[in-house]
């Protein structure tokens, strides 16, 4: 049963997102971000690539003007959920100490490309598919927040529609472009737009629209690094990860319990019945018998049909016995 406790801080690993367009500096940032993460906690970077858009950073670049020199990470290559669940579930966090995934927009367009059980007419999705669908991306999203590593995931940049005054669709806003609910479940959300400076030249931008501890939302960055996202990193607390766990673990926990109370109501409602049972068969006078019956007062529903039309044949039988008595 849950109780109350005093709360205390549970978040041992850094967990974020970044989103944007193709080019805006996701590897990049990522990478730099695992880099000194990593490096604070003397571990390796994994990372799931799902467009080889890690190729060029395994190599010295001396006219790349930010890090030049080539990033040391493990990868997997893959656009399947399946695999890539396989492979985070067997990630080892005593060598790996930060987890990339690049982009989490094709792993969740694999989950939906999955699905092959019969469409609408227009081709899209039937609602009640929607669940099976999202069951192991669900279960990834639980494998990445729950884990004994950092987590950063890149996504590509998707818009928001919303209808207009004169009923018109129009671009209101950006979004990642992935499940509904995945930005919102790790604890910082960045936006990269990139941006032309006065030369001409490429400058790499973060916006954080979101960071639970507060010390980034709101502020804009140029060329970020680890060192940007170090402040918050600084009050990650412990070695152990506060876990959520999946909605099926959720959904066992639930349905022990529902059994559970349903073993105590009949366990109850047995030894309700033993004790009117007992009292009737020992009435020696109309009154003690009067007594035992209206030990069922109130309780019809509890005891259920089947139980209370016992005892009041049980009550009858007695009565029938006293007045022969009598």
């Amino acid at each position: 049963m849950g109780k109350f406790v005093k709360a205390k801080s549970e978040q041992a690993f850094f967990k974020g997102v970044v989103y944007g367009k193709p080019g805006s500096g996701k590897t990049l940032t990522s990478l730099m971000w695992a880099e000194g993460l990593a490096a604070r906690d003397g571990k390796r970077v994994a990372l799931i690539d799902t467009e080889r858009g890690s190729d060029f950073y395994v190599l010295d670049i001396p006219e790349r003007t930010v890090h030049p020199k080539a990033f040391d990470f493990d990868r997997l290559i893959t656009r399947s959920l399946m695999e890539t669940l396989e492979a985070i579930e067997e990630l080892n966090p005593k060598i790996y100490g930060v987890l990339i995934i690049d982009s989490i927009t094709h792993t969740w367009e694999a989950a939906r490309a999955a699905y092959n059980g019969k469409l609408l007419p227009n081709g899209g999705i039937p609602i009640q598919a929607w669940q099976l669908i999202k069951k192991p991306y669900k279960k990834l999203m639980s494998l990445l927040l729950d884990g004994s590593f950092h987590v950063i995931i890149c996504g590509r940049e998707g818009v928001v529609m919303e209808q207009d005054e004169d009923g018109e669709m129009r671009v209101t806003g950006t979004k990642l472009k992935a499940e509904g609910e995945t930005p919102h479940e790790p604890h910082l959300l960045g936006h990269m737009c990139p941006e032309r400076d006065e030369k001409g030249g490429y400058i790499i931008k973060i916006f954080f629209e979101k960071d639970r501890s507060g010390v980034l939302t709101g502020k804009e960055f140029r060329w970020p690094t680890y060192e940007t996202i170090a402040p918050v990193v600084n009050y990650l607390c412990g070695s152990e990860q506060g876990r959520i766990g999946t909605q099926e673990e959720a959904a066992e926990r639930d349905i022990s319990a529902q059994e559970a109370e349903k073993e105590k109501a009949e366990r109850e409602r047995k030894e309700l019945y033993d004790q009117i049972r007992t009292a009737l068969l020992g009435a020696k006078k109309m009154a003690q018998l009067q007594t035992a019956w209206s030990l069922t007062n109130g309780k019809k529903t509890r005891l259920g049909d089947e139980l209370f039309t016992q005892l009041q044949a049980i009550k009858d039988s007695r009565k029938a016995e006293l007045l022969e008595v009598a």
